[in-house]
């Protein structure tokens, strides 16, 4: 795989090699020997595990070291907290928030229930009656937002990076104009008032419905 990998983006080289998902079925030791051998290769530089849940990334991590663990992270998505991120924290691991505004949720752009080619409408969070309940706290962060002269997804990226330094939110936009916005979050200082506002229009307790749906969570935290 890595190999091919190389071939299709034309490197010498791959800087962060992840598993984005963690197989049940091969034991995360084997994996994690694996990776190390492509380290020592030189083809690959550093090892990433996605949505390991505090066990598995312990164990690959005492055969070699894990550089980055990946899983969504963000004001809707809140479950790291409590999982994976006291761990990479305790191993000195760093962590990549996916889908840091909520598929874009977050961003104050989604109205309708998603269409036929969107993927978003297999998720629960996305569906009738809760949609309708997220779609209110998206209003009311934009107000929020409004009010400071921010955009929503704005302040969703500037509250997910004051969560520590060690976090590297990936936001993902096909537009010029959403990545400057996006870039922009950055440089916002949120103070004690401001974090506290944000977290109030978005609380993690008024979110309705789960991040995926049954197969997509058996697929996560493992």
């Amino acid at each position: 795989m890595a190999d091919a990998s190389l071939k299709r983006l034309g490197v010498e080289v791959i800087d962060l090699f992840y598993q984005h998902r963690v197989d049940p079925n091969v034991p995360i030791e084997d994996v994690a020997g694996a990776l190390g051998e492509l380290v020592k290769a030189g083809k690959v530089k550093y090892f990433g595990l996605s949505e390991a849940g505090p066990d598995t990334i312990r164990r690959a991590h005492a055969v070699h070291p894990v550089s980055a663990v990946q899983s969504e992270y963000s004001l809707w998505s809140r479950d790291p907290e409590r999982s994976a991120l006291p761990v990479c924290r305790e191993l000195g691991i760093g962590f990549v928030p996916y889908s840091p505004l909520g598929r874009g949720f977050l961003a104050g752009g989604f109205k309708g229930q998603p269409d036929a080619a969107d993927f978003r409408r297999f998720m629960p969070r996305f569906q009738g009656e809760a949609l309708q309940k997220n779609l209110g706290l998206v209003e009311t962060l934009t107000a929020l937002a409004a009010e400071k002269g921010r955009t929503p997804a704005q302040l969703a990226l500037a509250w997910l990076l004051s969560r520590g330094d060690d976090i590297a939110p990936i936001p993902g936009t096909t537009k010029i104009p959403r990545l400057e916005e996006n870039v922009a979050a950055a440089d916002i200082v949120l103070s004690p008032d401001d974090l506290a506002a944000i977290e109030a229009a978005v609380p993690e307790t008024a979110v309705e419905g789960a991040r995926y749906d049954e197969r997509g969570l058996s697929m996560v935290n493992l």
